[in-house]
């Protein structure tokens, strides 16, 4: 029997025994706080902050927009963002004004005076920025709403007329949305198109996102990470990293080194995404399952995210922060390699020693395991099957692969190619894995986001990228790049016209840009898809904190090599 004392928010329970988040309720009354209390206050908190929120920018708005009215006169009809250009003359005709250069802190102000948007639509990227930090939080919670739900059902009777239940709870799901890195800065974009749309109109916005920002790479994940899990192309790069595991005897620890050495490396020829892709499935077959501690999981995903975020400079098309300057600044293959290339190279083999040593008695013990399951356990079949896997199939595989990277400034073309990928994938199915698009998608939603918000700020990274020196330009790229897609603070110096010509500092933007690119989650654009395949790992989700304690070691080498060597 069950008493709900709704009115007292507590209830009794008196049945024999029950099953509650892992605890048995013997017989007898027993006074159970199910969390309604807690659950209570921390939702009327969580209210409250996300209402004082809401709030803030609509004041802000408020404010801002007064503020600019008096400062400087908003020309009519004028788009936003606003072009660099533009700022620019406001600036020139203050310095004249003035009769000496303005300072980082008026430049800020007056641009913040003539678009007062810009404040706004920055203080919203922060708040998503935040928001990746508390996702584990959002997770634990969605968990914990589920079994709260589950218990109540299974103290209601199916037939009872006066429970309106149902099998699925929506707060709980709402909070595992909340809680999915990949969704984080794609919900936040309501927030900023409901205030644009509210400031300047729904069609400045709509211009915007169709016309000021680009989606390609966005697009292209999809495309290269659903071709890149493909079986065929999984089997070829198992059997050629396979190759070069053997020389360690196949061992788990030689698997390890191999994965996080080489298969970044390949990211300089099928793309940074298909690289991080491969590395990570193959991490979750052959070193993930074997239980390693939390700190040597952390440590192998900051140096996978590090080694792939330079593994991509041996060419000029692969990363995205060099894809995106490459034709602008006259970076060809043969520059890509002699200034970047090598240096890359020698800090991925540094920093997979590195990681060797420290966790080498961890390497020995998963070793011993790996090898009692491959003696005890039963044939792995699906090794087996992948090695039927016809050539023609893997070449053809290759080849779309390789027709999509040669044509990955076209949308319409690698969308057009993905199609008959799919139709060519269902005609062999007897060959191939069934396609999942949920990772794919999720990750370029999570890329489109990013970008969409990251057009919103150049208003200041730009001022204050362009009054460092070389070194300061460096570590400023490395620390922009842990709270912004890399690829955005490369384009961004692009645009500036004191770096055009000058190729010591656009050595240091990229330098930096590339170094910081493992640091977080969202600092380079490849990183979401190599999370969204390991995350299953984490039981409490990916830490922000812990990834970037584990990816600063080789992220400080790795900026070593590109500065002393």
């Amino acid at each position: 029997m069950s008493i709900f004392a709704h009115s007292q928010s507590f209830e009794i329970v008196t049945q024999k025994q029950y099953l509650f988040r892992g605890k048995i309720c013997t017989a007898g009354k027993r006074l159970l706080i199910i969390d309604k209390i807690r659950f209570g206050n921390r939702l009327q908190v969580m209210l409250s902050r996300l209402s004082f929120c809401v709030m803030f920018i609509f004041v802000a708005l408020l404010a801002c927009e007064s503020r600019g009215e008096h400062m400087v006169p908003q020309p009519p009809g004028v788009e936003f963002p606003i072009s660099l250009e533009i700022y620019q003359k406001c600036e020139n005709q203050l310095m004249r004004e003035l009769n000496r250069p303005l300072t980082l802190w008026e430049t800020l102000r007056v641009r913040v005076s003539y678009a007062p948007m810009n404040l706004v639509v920055t203080f919203l990227f922060f708040g998503a920025i935040v928001h990746t930090f508390l996702a584990p939080k959002f997770l634990r919670l969605s968990q914990r709403l589920k079994e709260r739900h589950e218990f109540r059902l299974s103290m209601n009777p199916r037939g009872s007329k006066n429970t309106a239940e149902i099998p699925v709870s929506l707060p709980a799901t709402l909070c595992h949305f909340m809680g999915e890195i990949e969704a984080i800065f794609g919900i936040w974009i309501i927030p900023v198109a409901l205030a644009i749309t509210w400031r300047y109109g729904w069609d400045d916005f709509c211009f915007y996102v169709s016309h000021r920002v680009s989606y390609t790479e966005a697009m292209f994940v999809v495309v290269i990470m659903a071709m890149a899990a493909s079986k065929p192309i999984l089997a070829f790069a198992e059997r050629i990293l396979g190759s070069v595991a053997r020389i360690g005897h196949a061992s788990t620890s030689a698997w390890w080194i191999t994965i996080l050495s080489i298969a970044p490396l390949l990211g300089s020829f099928i793309t940074e995404p298909a690289a991080i892709t491969i590395a990570a499935i193959l991490l979750a077959r052959k070193f993930y399952p074997l239980s390693p501690s939390t700190a040597f999981s952390y440590g192998t995903l900051g140096l996978l995210f590090a080694n792939v975020s330079v593994g991509g400079t041996l060419t000029h098309f692969a990363a995205p922060p060099i894809l995106i300057v490459a034709e602008k600044w006259h970076w060809d293959l043969t520059f890509m390699f002699t200034h970047f290339g090598w240096r890359a190279m020698v800090g991925i083999g540094l920093n997979t020693l590195l990681y060797a040593c420290v966790f080498r008695r961890e390497l020995l013990l998963l070793n011993t395991k790996a090898e009692a399951l491959r003696r005890d356990g039963p044939k792995d079949a699906e090794s087996a099957a992948e090695s039927l896997v016809p050539l023609w199939v893997t070449v053809v595989h290759i080849l779309f692969i390789a027709w999509s990277v040669g044509n990955l400034h076209s949308p319409q073309t690698f969308w057009y190619t993905f199609l008959i990928f799919l139709a060519f994938v269902q005609a062999t199915a007897h060959f191939q894995y069934r396609v999942s698009l949920r990772e794919p998608i999720f990750v370029g939603f999570f890329l489109a986001g990013l970008v969409t918000h990251g057009g919103l700020q150049e208003w200041w990274i730009a001022p204050v990228l362009e009054r460092m020196s070389r070194l300061w330009l460096f570590f400023g790229a490395m620390g922009l790049s842990t709270f912004n897609d890399n690829a955005a603070i490369t384009y961004l110096c692009s645009l500036v016209p004191e770096f055009s010509g000058n190729s010591t500092l656009q050595y240091a933007i990229a330098a930096g840009a590339l170094s910081g690119g493992g640091l977080t989650v969202i600092a380079n654009a490849p990183n979401p898809a190599g999370q969204s395949i390991l995350q299953k790992f984490f039981p409490r989700g990916v830490s922000p904190l812990g990834l970037l304690a584990a990816a600063l070691p080789p992220t400080v080498i790795l900026g070593s090599a590109f500065l002393l060597l």
